[in-house]
C-alpha cells in the first residue's frame, strides 16, 4: 500500500475515533490486534481473502475479536477488512499509533522483551527510556522471544538494544 493511503485510513480511523473519545483505546487495540492477526495465517488469509464477501470477512472480525476489544476499535477493524485492506493492517496501525503519539506530545517505543512484564517493570522501564529518550513516550510492549532476555526499544530513529540476542551476537563477533 502506498504510503499516502495508508496515512488516508489512519487519518480517517482516526477521526472516527476522536469522534468518540476513543483515540488511545482504539490506536493501542488495533496495534495489538494488528500483530495478533499478522501472527495468525489463517486469520490473516481470511480477512484477506477478497474472493469472500465484504459481510463474511468483518463476520470474522466480529465473531473473533467482539468481546475483546472496544465497540470503536470493532468497528475501525471491521471498515479496513470490509474495504479490503486487511493485509494492510499493520501498516495502518502503526500510522495510527504514530499520530496517536504525536498528537499527544508523545514518541512512540516500540519495546520488545522476551516474556510479559509486570506492570511496575513496564512503568519503570518506560521511566528509564524517557530519560534514555529525553522526551516521554508511548509505549508498545510486544513480547518476542527471539530478545532471549533483557529489551530491545526503538524510539524513533532511536534504538536502545539491551538484548541477550545482540549481546551474543557481539560476542559471535569477537571469536
Amino acid at each position: 500500500m502506498s504510503d499516502t493511503r495508508t496515512e488516508n485510513y489512519a487519518e480517517a480511523l482516526l477521526g472516527l475515533a476522536r469522534a468518540e473519545g476513543a483515540e488511545a483505546v482504539v490506536a493501542d487495540e488495533l496495534y495489538r490486534v494488528a500483530r495478533e492477526i499478522d501472527g495468525n495465517v489463517e486469520l490473516r488469509t481470511t480477512l484477506a481473502d477478497l474472493s469472500l464477501p465484504a459481510d463474511r470477512r468483518t463476520k470474522v472480525v466480529t465473531d473473533v475479536l467482539g468481546g475483546n476489544v472496544s465497540p470503536s476499535t470493532l468497528a475501525a477493524l471491521s471498515a479496513v477488512v470490509a474495504a479490503g485492506r486487511a493485509d494492510e493492517l499493520g501498516a495502518i496501525a502503526n500510522q495510527l499509533a504514530e499520530r496517536t503519539a504525536g498528537d499527544a506530545g508523545l514518541a512512540l517505543a516500540t519495546v520488545r522483551t522476551a516474556f510479559a512484564l509486570s506492570d511496575d517493570q513496564q512503568q519503570r522501564l518506560v521511566q528509564a527510556l524517557e530519560a534514555a529518550a529525553g522526551r516521554p513516550i508511548s509505549p508498545r510492549f510486544i513480547v518476542d522471544p527471539e530478545v532471549v532476555g533483557g529489551v530491545h526499544a526503538e524510539i524513533g530513529d532511536q534504538v536502545i538494544d539491551g538484548s541477550v540476542r545482540s549481546r551474543l551476537a557481539q560476542l559471535r563477533e569477537l571469536f
